[in-house]
């Protein structure tokens, strides 16, 4: 039994997915976030399921990869029932793709999500009425509180062993004609080969949808031929095009029904949340409310790195002098019991005090709905750019980690835009490139140099972006994107999503992180690590100016970049960076790492997304931007010092 969750994006369906399967995909109040296709097997009452969640969708018919996808998954897998997911405080518009899916002939339930939102806005519906009028089961839910989801899937089952599909709304007379005269050439055998019902592929022909023609036209050109004479008829007699003609009369469909199932009362006062978005989202006072979020956001999880580190780093350091006084220091053992310390150290006490509270910033700030604001208010700096507001998502996710930002560069309609974004987002510092600048920078030399940094870096990704538009002048696309309301975020949803990031680094990164240290000091014990740092020594000594002893931590930061940090201690002897390292060599070395090579699971993804000659393009324009800024800093550093 599959039942897949289907949707508009924003409109609940991650959270429904969590709800009855644990937390295995990461929930977010933005469109783009669900890319790749998430299921998993589910018990409920006794039986068992598999639950699949799709890529949220405006329309069968989209230029969107993503929302192509997803329904050519309903066309070819064609589930066992189709639960739609309804935005009930927007459902004048979301009940346009409810009768996209009638015309499936696939069961269908409808959920009418955040009925909590609709009656904020002073949205009355009559659930009875709306499930009279659709013919199919229309179930009522408060996803984020849990309400209604068990009485969801009840209707779900009971409507997956039944062949009923809901009611068709017939359209206006001259369009039915069309349809019914595109149905009459339309044999079984195309029907079931293209998993499309006949009324179904008459609509997708008059709406000039690309890939069902294309597919249509292999097998009965004459079809298509019809359908184009068809199409003329249409935009004559309306004036406009005839996917326009159709969309106008789904969206008026759409509206009459909401007049018929729904009562609006006026609010007799805004709203505090709206007038909060009217300061959020003004034109000046909205980028001083994004500074002043962005800052407090840095400095709170600075501060709270920094009052951890130290007192951790210094219950480690005396686990360190016990074992110094038990073993002896030339001895194997030692050696392998020393480079396992340091790297359960430096995971605990270094990346650790860092990575939680960012995680749970991060999860704050997507969860309460600020990110699609950001998107808004950031549109006009990225058209400057070459891309437009919607690429800020991936930005966002790079925050967190490249690959599943290098992953969002999907939501991009144009190659254009997919390509472009996904080179950017390897300059935005992850969380592990977030860990070095507050451990090294921001720990030793304060706040306001690791704030220099996220500068540089908006510095940076604008000029790269600004470059690579010299070579593709093409204009981007104009943004439409959903500006969700405000939520409160849920605490069990909130540590759940910084677990399942949390999760990543402990389960994948902190392993390599005990072994990469183990490693390191065998190298040191066998003599072998001297031999990697001569190699790299034109590069770390003689052109950055750094101890010739951290080349080898730029060869396992390529591995995870936790590793370059962790390495440092071992390659140094000592967590005390100053004591071995100027402050302009802490600078240096911190702007090299922030900006080289990407991790090799994002080079992994690049390959996948932009093929293996945009990542070696990506792992080029890295590496060199990197080498660049770092001799750059080096020189003011030098300058500086000489004119003091």
């Amino acid at each position: 039994m599959k039942i897949a969750l289907v949707g508009q994006p924003n409109s609940g369906k991650s959270t429904i997915f969590n709800r009855v399967a644990g937390y295995r995909t990461a929930v977010s109040n933005y469109p783009g976030t669900t890319i790749e296709f998430e299921k998993s097997q589910v018990r409920f009452q006794g039986g068992k399921f598999e639950l699949l969640e799709l890529p949220g969708m405006y329309s069968l018919s989209s230029s969107d990869a993503e929302e192509r996808r997803a329904r050519d998954f309903l066309l070819q897998y064609r589930p066992d029932v189709i639960v739609d997911v309804v935005d009930a405080s927007l459902l004048g518009r979301s009940l346009e793709l409810t009768l996209e899916l009638l015309e499936l002939g696939i069961p269908l339930v409808v959920c009418l999500n955040m009925l909590d939102e609709a009656e904020r806005k002073g949205i009355e519906i009559d659930i009875e009425h709306l499930q009279k009028d659709l013919d199919v089961p229309v179930v009522g839910a408060i996803a984020s509180r849990g309400v209604g989801i068990s009485r969801l899937f009840q209707s779900a089952l009971q409507t997956a062993g039944t062949p009923r599909s809901g009611k068709i709304i017939s359209m206006s007379r001259d369009i039915e004609s069309s349809v019914e005269r595109l149905i009459e050439h339309v044999s079984d055998d195309l029907s079931s080969s293209l998993g499309l019902s006949p009324r179904l592929m008459g609509l997708k022909l008059l709406e000039q949808d690309e890939s069902i023609e294309e597919k249509i036209s292999r097998h009965a050109p004459r079809l298509v031929s019809l359908a184009n004479r068809l199409r003329r008829e249409l935009s004559e007699k309306h004036g406009r095009s005839s996917d326009i003609v159709i969309s106008s009369e789904r969206h008026a469909q759409s509206v009459n029904l909401f007049e018929h199932v729904a009562r609006v009362k006026t609010p007799n006062k805004a709203a505090l949340r709206d007038r909060v978005d009217n300061l959020i989202m003004h034109p000046f006072w909205g980028y001083i409310f994004l500074s002043l979020i962005m800052l407090s956001f840095f400095y709170l999880v600075f501060g709270l790195g920094k009052w951890v580190e130290q007192p951790v780093l210094t219950l480690f350091e005396s686990f360190s002098e016990k074992l110094d006084a038990v073993f002896d220091h030339t001895s194997l053992v030692f050696v392998i019991l020393h480079g396992l310390l340091q790297g359960f150290t430096g995971g605990i006490g270094i990346v650790l005090p860092y990575l939680i509270p960012f995680l749970i910033g991060l999860a704050i700030i997507e969860d309460v709905g600020y990110i699609p604001r950001t998107a808004f208010l950031m549109d006009s700096l990225m058209h400057r750019i070459g891309l437009h507001g919607k690429a800020i998502i991936p930005f966002v996710l790079g925050y967190g980690c490249t690959v599943p930002a290098v992953m969002g560069s999907r939501i991009l309609e144009e190659n254009r835009d997919r390509y472009t974004t996904a080179l950017l987002v390897n300059f935005i510092p992850c969380a592990a490139r977030t860990t070095i600048v507050f451990a090294l920078v921001g720990f030793y030399l304060g706040a306001v140099y690791a704030l220099l940094f996220y500068l540089l870096n908006i510095l940076v990704v604008a000029i790269s972006g600004r470059l690579m538009l010299k070579f593709r002048s093409d204009v981007s696309p104009g943004l439409i994107l959903d500006i969700p309301s405000y939520r409160v975020p849920s605490m069990l949803a909130i540590v759940k999503k910084v677990w399942f990031r949390l999760r990543e680094f402990i389960v994948l990164a902190w392993p390599i992180l005990i072994v990469g240290s183990l490693i390191l000091s065998l190298l040191d014990y066998f003599h072998l690590s001297e031999p990697i740092n001569a190699v790299l020594s034109p590069l770390t000594q003689g052109l950055l100016g750094l101890p010739r002893e951290v080349g080898i931590t730029l060869v396992f930061g390529v591995l995870r970049k936790e590793l370059t940090i962790i390495m440092l201690v071992q390659a140094l002897g000592t967590s005390d960076f100053s004591t071995v390292m100027t402050t302009g060599q802490l600078v240096v070395f911190t702007t090299f790492t922030f900006f080289y090579i990407p991790c090799l699971a994002t080079l992994a993804m690049l390959r996948s997304v932009i093929k293996t000659r945009g990542m070696l393009v990506a792992l080029f324009l890295t590496t060199g931007t990197a080498i660049l800024l770092a001799v750059l800093v080096k020189w003011v550093f030098f300058v500086v010092t000489w004119s003091i």
